[in-house]
Order: structure tokens, then C-alpha cells, then sequence
């Protein structure tokens, strides 16, 4: 399928960009040169500055999840907005702005955006989430002989990215703008979870279960919420030290030891009042609701490979009131702000989370890292 022509670019942005692609069924990225997209009413360019490296993206790349092929993928940035699409009017933002992007980017028109369900936005996930458009139908981005080229989110693993002004949120002065990139997906994710869904209340204790990037992200979010006990569970012991260096008050190394039954002897035989499991993978996912003291909540954050089920007893979920939910993202017009200024008032550390950077041209690398366990908290790709 061939993109539509757009309008001529202004004379102060290149023609062409770099951009790691998703080809082929090969699990592999390949930098190529693309042209440089332009956004539409309501959209804009952003010029990236860094973007994070998401366990989601790797679903994606390992086939995992299914999405269209050949894919811009990454959808958490920070960046410089160049341009604002043609027929905008009433944008809070305007160029030169320094911003983050979420990765929910609401259409801010379908039923779930009026009643301000951003997160189950309709033509998020039934336009770019399956098809890798934007909300017209069509994506921004095209290979160079003009071919249809799929986002993830905005595609942010590139030069520029376009981005629904919806997604976008103004960066303080204060914040580093690289390692900010993680607020779009890892922060972002976290508050959802720790705010909305988990309603944890200050003095609850609480579990994450999988301290990666957003398990990381929840033990900071839940910190600032007042939290107490925070117990992180993992299987690697320098990310469980990093999770403790980011809040966690315990920590429990599930390969050493039964989870459950080490979190129920540090919360004086009664469990969590909120679990968090934040793999997406079976037993974590049956690990987490263990925990739970009487009345507790498990809150599911993880995206399982393919068609990955748990089993959970149902007798204890009946006779110990335990509830479980899921939890994809925030709330993106509401939360992402919210997000932001948590970080801003020093609630949400990024520099400290992001313990890896990497080049656009050694973007595979990051995810082949991502892909062996290598990475603690998280990673970034920043561009030249």
C-alpha cells in the first residue's frame, strides 16, 4: 500500500531520517533511511531526543504479539515538537516545546475518550494497536520507495516521530530530558497501576512481583503514595538491589525461596493488601495473587507472549475476597501530567531507573540485551 503525498517539508527539517525497522518475521531491527513523516490536524512532529526500550516492543519483535510488518516500533519518547499539522487550533503546546509521549495516545473522540477512559480508547487499539495507523486509517511514516510502513504507538525508534498532541505532555526544566523518555511508558504504566487500579492507599503494604523497568516504576510509584511494606520479588539479585535502592523496603529473591510464603513471613503472616505482577507470565502471574493477604488485590500490568493463560485457585478467591484486574496504562490527558509533576517534585526517579544507553544504529542490541535478562530498571535509545 502507497502513502499518500504530503505537503513539502519546511526548509529548517531534513527530507530524510533514520528509523530501526521492523522488516521481516526475522526478530532483528534494521536501521534504514525513511522519510521524515508530517503530522495532521491535531498531531506533531516531534524531533526525538531518546526512547525507551519496552519488554512490550519485544513481544512485538519476537512475534509474540501480533502487529503489522515492516513496524516503526518504540512508544515512550522525549523530544522537541518542530511542527504542529495544518488546521490545529487549539493546541496547549507549540514548537520549540520540550515534551514526553505516552504511549496510549487517545483519539479523544470514541466513547471510552468522552467519559475520560483514555486507556480503553477505541481507535487506539482498534486502529494503531492492530493495523499500526493513525486514526484516519492511515500511518505517517513509508519506507523510501513510499510503501506502508506500520507505528507502534508513534514509531518512536526514529529521528522524528509524529504524535497526536493528546499523547503529549510539556517536560519541566528541572528534568533530565533524555532518561525522561521512560515517563511515557514505565512511570506511566505505574501510576495507572499503582493509582488506578490498585487504589493503594498510604500505610498499605504491597508486593511487585518482576522488577524490570515497570515493576521498578511501581515500586517508585507506590513509594511516593505512601506505601509500607514495599517488597520487590525477582529472580536477579541486582535488580532486586536496584529495586531497593528505588523504594523497595524488602526484597526476595523467588529463586532462593518461596515467594509467598517469604512475603507472608515480612508482613507478619497475612500477605499484601496490593500485589503487582508486572512479567505477564503464568507463574509470576499465579505468585502474585499468593501473596495476597484476605481482601487483597492483584493488579496484572504484565503483556503475556501470545495466548498465555494463569491458573488461579478459585476456592482462596472466593473465601479470601481477593480481587484481580488488569491494567494496561493511565489515563494519558489526566495521568501523564500527573505523572510528570510527580517526577518533577522528585517522586519518580529516571535518571537512577535508566541504567543503560544506546545508539539509533544499536537499537537490535538493546532489545537482544532486553531479551537475555541483561537489562536492570531500564533502557534508553538516544538519538545523534
Amino acid at each position: 500500500m502507497t502513502q499518500p503525498a504530503s505537503p513539502a517539508l519546511p526548509e529548517t527539517l531534513p527530507r530524510t531520517m533514520k528509523a530501526a525497522v521492523l522488516r521481516d518475521d526475522r526478530p532483528t531491527l534494521e536501521v534504514v533511511e525513511i522519510p521524515v513523516p508530517r503530522p495532521r490536524r491535531g498531531e506533531a512532529l516531534v524531533k526525538v531526543r531518546a526512547c525507551g526500550v519496552c519488554h512490550t516492543d519485544l513481544h512485538v519483535i519476537k512475534s509474540e504479539v501480533a502487529f503489522p510488518r515492516p513496524a516503526v516500533l518504540g512508544h515512550e519518547i522525549s523530544g522537541t515538537i518542530v511542527e504542529i499539522g495544518d488546521g490545529t487550533t487549539d493546541a496547549a503546546l507549540e514548537v520549540g516545546d520540550e515534551v514526553v509521549g505516552a504511549f496510549i495516545m487517545p483519539c479523544t473522540e470514541c466513547d471510552a475518550c468522552r467519559r475520560g477512559r483514555d486507556d480503553l480508547c477505541a481507535n487506539f487499539f482498534g486502529q494503531n494497536r492492530l493495523r499500526g495507523t493513525l486514526y484516519d486509517g492511515e500511518s505517517r511514516l513509508s519506507l523510501p520507495d513510499g510503501s506502508f510502513l506500520a507505528m507502534y504507538s508513534m514509531g518512536g525508534l526514529a529521528e522524528y516521530s509524529v504524535v497526536p498532541l493528546s499523547a503529549l505532555t510539556r517536560l519541566p526544566e528541572g528534568l533530565d530530558p533524555v532518561t525522561a523518555a521512560v515517563l511515557g511508558c514505565a512511570a506511566f504504566t505505574a501510576y495507572g497501576a499503582v493509582h488506578r487500579a490498585g487504589h493503594v492507599e498510604r500505610g498499605e503494604s504491597v508486593a511487585v512481583v518482576a522488577v524490570g523497568g515497570v515493576g521498578s516504576g511501581v515500586v517508585q510509584v507506590a513509594r511516593a503514595a505512601g506505601a509500607d511494606p514495599i517488597i520487590a520479588v525477582d529472580v536477579s539479585d541486582e535488580k532486586l538491589e536496584a529495586a531497593r535502592r528505588l523504594g523497595a523496603t524488602h526484597v526476595v529473591n523467588s529463586r532462593d525461596t518461596d515467594a509467598a510464603t517469604a512475603v507472608r513471613e515480612l508482613t507478619g503472616g497475612r500477605g499484601v493488601d496490593v500485589a503487582f505482577e508486572a512479567l505477564g507470565h503464568p507463574a509470576t502471574f499465579a505468585q502474585a495473587v499468593r501473596t495476597l493477604a484476605d481482601g487483597g488485590r492483584m493488579v496484572a500490568i504484565g503483556i503475556g507472549a501470545g495466548n498465555a493463560a494463569a491458573e488461579v485457585e478459585i476456592t482462596p478467591l472466593v473465601r479470601r475476597g481477593y480481587t484481580i484486574t488488569g491494567s494496561f496504562g493511565a489515563r494519558t490527558r489526566e495521568d501523564l501530567p500527573a505523572v510528570v509533576d510527580l517526577a518533577d517534585k522528585g517522586g519518580f526517579d529516571t535518571v537512577d531507573l535508566v541504567t543503560r544507553r544506546y545508539d539509533l544504529d544499536d537499537a537490535d542490541a538493546a532489545y537482544q540485551a532486553l531479551s537475555r535478562g541483561e537489562i536492570t530498571g531500564r533502557a534508553v535509545v538516544v538519538m545523534a
